[in-house]
Order: structure tokens, then C-alpha cells, then sequence
């Protein structure tokens, strides 16, 4: 049987994906930064709950020494993050370290610590959660954004270093996903300066979140990239992100770019 270690796994697509590992025949060791408040997991045979904020490099440490000793793990499933919305003139510092830190820098600090154990297996698989927006850019999002595209290129590069062992890197990157990503992980900032900016951005994102996928729909795309043998790097997750990546792929980045901004002004 074998085992997938989940970060932020306490909602959406996180939880979605443990359930459906889970129910596909895994151990899932489903980690959180609360396990104590999780009641719908617990009740679930095969999950096991670890405490893990990602921003804790201490915590990661014990949490994957102690993960290992529970299960020997074949899949890190990258999922924690949330959202850091504004103009960048309106975020302070605090909150653009902790968009870098959780992330960026947590999923990069976990990966590093299973490296050496899937090196010397020969084996393993690394799949981050990335977004539609690691691939094209909205407005008033450049700090979020600078998270996810650095995940993309990071990815890519690890994948070079990483598979002559054996080991597997894979992005998903999904679209609007219907949970409650925006009340929940969504920090925002901003200055009159950039109203009507803001304003239409809520305005299309209202539009655009209509067509957002269920993250049980996500999870088989993460489901479909741990489990179909292929080398492909990234998976794109959701009609809305694949009608969007096709348009900048079709139209070209400079077209797109200036066509998809006329939305926001």
C-alpha cells in the first residue's frame, strides 16, 4: 500500500485529495496546522493527522522525521498557501514575507527534507500545487504571483536534478476552485489610489469564479499525475485554466497579456 504526505490538508483541495487517496487504496498522512480541530479526517481509516505549519522550519523537520517513522512515504503532495491580494505599494513587509514564506519557501524547505530519503530509495514523486497563476498573471496579485511562477521555474529545474535518482517533480495547476479559499486564505491590502482597479478585478473574478472546478475535480488531476507513469512536468487542472493557457498559448504571451488587461481597467 503505499502512502502520500499532504500539506494543508485541513480544506479544500488538501482535504479533497486525502479523501480520494484514501479511497483509492493509500495511507494518506494528512498534515495541518491544527489537527486538533479536525473532526471529519480523524474518522477515516488509513488517514493520519500530523501537526505542520510550513513556515515552521523546526516543526517541518520533526514532522517529516515523524512521518517517516509511521510509513515509509512514496508521494509529497505540496499543497499549503493561500492568497496575498493588492497593489504592491499598499502590502507591508510582514505580509510580503509571508506570502514568500508559506508559499514559497515552506514548500521548498519540505521537499528538501524527503530529498535524501527518496534519493537513496531511488524512488518517489514531488507534486506542488502551483495555479493558473504560476502560468498567466492578474492584476494586483504581483506578490502572489511572484510565489507561484518562482514554483513553475523551480519545479522545472528540481525535475532536472531529481529524476536521474528516480525521482519524480510534478506541478498541478488549477484554476477557480469552489471552497472558501477567499474568506479563508485570502489577504488583502490596498489604497484608494487603485479603487477602480479593485473594483473591477472583484467584479471579473465574481465572473470567472462561476466556472471554477470542485476540488474533488482537482484532486483527480493530482490523482491522474501521481499515478499515470508519465514524465510530463505540469498538469493543468480545470476547463477555466485550460481555456485561459490555451488562449495565451494560441494568441501568443505579448496578445494575451494585452488583450486579457483590458478586463481590469
Amino acid at each position: 500500500m503505499k502512502t502520500i504526505f499532504i500539506t494543508g490538508a485541513s480544506t479544500g483541495l488538501g482535504k479533497a485529495a486525502a479523501k480520494l487517496f484514501q479511497s483509492r487504496g493509500w495511507n494518506v498522512i494528512a498534515t495541518m496546522r491544527n489537527p486538533e480541530s479536525e473532526t471529519e479526517l480523524t474518522q477515516v481509516e488509513n488517514i493520519t493527522l500530523l501537526p505542520l505549519d510550513v513556515t515552521n522550519l523546526e516543526q517541518i523537520q520533526t514532522t517529516v522525521k515523524n512521518a517517516l517513522e509511521i510509513s515509509d512515504i512514496d508521494l509529497v503532495f505540496n499543497n499549503a498557501g493561500y492568497g496575498l491580494i493588492g497593489p504592491l505599494e499598499a502590502l507591508n513587509d510582514d505580509q510580503i514575507l509571508r506570502q514568500l514564506d508559506t508559499n514559497l519557501l515552506g514548500v521548498i524547505r519540505v521537499t528538501k527534507e524527503f530529498i535524501p530519503y527518496f534519493r537513496e530509495r531511488k524512488r518517489g514523486m514531488f507534486i506542488t500545487t502551483t495555479s493558473i497563476g504560476g502560468l498567466i498573471a492578474f492584476p494586483l496579485g504581483s506578490a502572489y504571483h511572484a510565489t507561484k511562477w518562482a514554483l513553475e521555474g523551480w519545479s522545472e529545474s528540481l525535475a532536472y536534478e531529481l529524476n536521474k535518482f528516480g525521482v519524480d517533480v510534478k506541478t498541478v495547476s488549477p484554476g477557480g476552485i469552489k471552497t472558501d479559499f477567499i474568506s479563508r486564505s485570502l489577504d488583502m491590502a490596498t489604497s484608494p489610489e487603485y479603487d477602480e482597479m479593485v473594483k473591477a478585478m472583484f467584479s471579473n473574478t465574481e465572473t470567472m469564479m462561476a466556472g471554477a472546478s470542485e476540488p474533488e475535480l482537482i484532486a483527480e488531476v493530482v490523482y491522474e499525475a501521481a499515478t499515470d507513469g508519465k514524465k510530463q512536468l505540469r498538469y493543468v487542472a480545470g476547463e477555466d485554466a485550460k481555456a485561459l493557457y490555451a488562449q495565451r498559448i494560441e494568441k501568443g504571451a505579448e496578445a494575451f497579456r494585452e488583450e486579457f488587461g483590458k478586463q481590469f481597467i
